[in-house]
């Protein structure tokens, strides 16, 4: 009798445990906690607290963006809605406001309020929030750009609850811009931690900078050449999931598309220009300066016009090293982190608007021997030919589609070295899960603030 009550006692102890284990949540190797919980049961965890979101504005120089980013426990970005992020818009940049401060940061309320409802309440306070200016305000005069980025960080810290460190708002150099981008790019193709030789080189191309950047061989950064005192280094060393990348970054300020297109104007000061488009006779303003701009008699012309360019760029300056891009800087050696190239900002908006690239995709295969073919078409328009032959071209650019459009092709060929018949991509957007990322430095960015967390343990930061 006694053994049988042990065995009833022990035959329930075991069923309590059993029930025990069935209740009990399982766990999962799904990166998503909670993917594989039943739906009966009355055991959930809060997403806030597995979860972080980070606000990133991009001061440019034609306008103000705004980006809301949220990840998950494992860095992967999750949806925002419908979206894998939030993104919007004012104009014009910052740099517009040269003389009134004030009216710059005020101009940027209104995405701060729309980022603030995105983010969730309870987690304002652990979200960091942060502001890069870029080429635009680089190229103001005196302490114009410093006023300005104090209105902004008074303006954070008077309305915002989101985390705002003293260093969050800040006129970031083309060298962290470039960096940023690389992060970007490789980060959303799944490359980080990999090989070096299996990422992504990235070339952005601005309004007012261009930044080149891709990932070198340890030996090739150790021969970088050195520069001088006060410029940013060639080489960028960074940490990513564990692994160090040496990249190759170079930004050429004064050469983004609106730079570029003053520099040209500058070339023929107050005369007529073979770049330029017959049937327009205006002015053209970029950071402060009106430069005429109207076409010869005989209008616009191929060749002319790629001379002129090929002075601005000074292809035959001294090159101190091995080998030079243009204006004597070292092109990183080229090597196996270049041999894939993706092209973002105003190389995607222009092979759109021409019907290079397909406006409907996020990116598309382009051969800077294409742009030279279109070029040729362009430059032998006038300009009311344009509004029939390009008609997603807006009316502020017709003038000066024979320009961009050479300038792409030259910059890429003969500036950069590139085979007229390599292919590269050319994108606003790269595909994610169901979603696409814009191709942007502001997620770059939002990867190291979110990576500087505790939680985190700085999975990605630069030395």
């Amino acid at each position: 009798m006694l053994l049988s009550l042990q065995n009833t006692m022990k035959m329930g102890f075991i069923t309590l445990i059993t029930f025990l284990l069935f209740i009990m949540p399982a766990h999962s190797s799904s990166k998503y906690v909670g993917n594989n919980m039943l739906t009966n049961r009355k055991i959930f965890l809060k997403q806030e607290a597995l979860t972080s979101y980070a606000v990133i504005f991009d001061a440019g120089s034609t306008g103000t963006r705004v980006h809301v980013y949220h990840f998950d426990q494992n860095l992967n970005l999750l949806h925002i809605g419908n979206d894998i992020e939030f993104v919007n818009k004012v104009t014009p940049g910052l740099s517009a406001y040269a003389a009134n401060p004030g009216k710059a940061a005020k101009s940027i309320i209104p995405l701060l309020e729309e980022a603030e409802s995105v983010v969730p309440e309870d987690l304002h306070t652990k979200t960091p929030l942060k502001l890069g200016a870029t080429a635009g305000l680089r190229l103001l005069d005196g302490d114009s750009a410093e006023k300005i980025l104090q209105s902004v960080r008074d303006m954070f810290n008077n309305r915002s609850a989101l985390n705002v460190q003293p260093d969050a708002v800040s006129l970031i150099d083309g060298t962290q811009e470039g960096s940023y981008m690389w992060v970007t790019v490789n980060y959303v193709l799944g490359n980080l931690g990999k090989s070096f030789a299996k990422t992504v080189g990235v070339i952005d191309l601005g309004g007012g900078s261009l930044q080149m950047t891709y990932a070198v061989s340890k030996e090739t950064a150790k021969n970088a050449p050195q520069v001088a005192d006060g410029e940013d280094p060639y080489i960028k060393k960074i940490v990513l999931n564990g692994k160090q990348y040496d990249l190759y970054v170079h930004s050429y300020l004064g050469f983004g598309k609106e730079a570029t297109r003053a520099q040209v104007l500058n070339v023929t000061f107050g005369s007529a220009n073979p770049c330029i488009l017959p049937g327009f006779n205006g002015i053209f303003k970029y950071s402060g300066v009106e430069y005429k701009a109207f076409a010869p008699t005989y209008g616009a012309n191929f060749d002319e016009c790629k001379e002129i360019i090929l002075k601005v760029l000074r292809l035959n300056d001294p090159c101190p090293s091995s080998s030079c891009s243009f204006r004597g800087i070292w092109n990183g050696g080229g090597g196996s982190g270049q041999k894939n190239l993706f092209a973002a900002s105003a190389f995607s908006y222009l092979t759109k608007d021409v019907g290079l690239a397909d406006p409907t995709k996020p990116n598309s295969k382009i051969l800077p021997g294409d742009l030279e073919t279109e070029a040729k078409r362009a430059c032998a328009l006038n300009l009311e030919d344009v509004k029939s032959i390009y008609p997603r071209l807006t009316v502020e650019k017709h003038p000066y589609v024979c320009l961009d459009l050479l300038y792409q092709h030259v910059l890429l060929v003969k500036g950069f070295g590139l085979d007229a018949q390599q292919e590269i991509t050319m994108g606003t957007g790269i595909q994610y899960q169901n979603s696409v990322v814009e191709a942007a430095w502001p997620l770059g960015t939002a990867v190291e603030a979110i990576s500087a967390l505790p939680k985190f343990e700085r999975l990605m930061y630069f030395i």
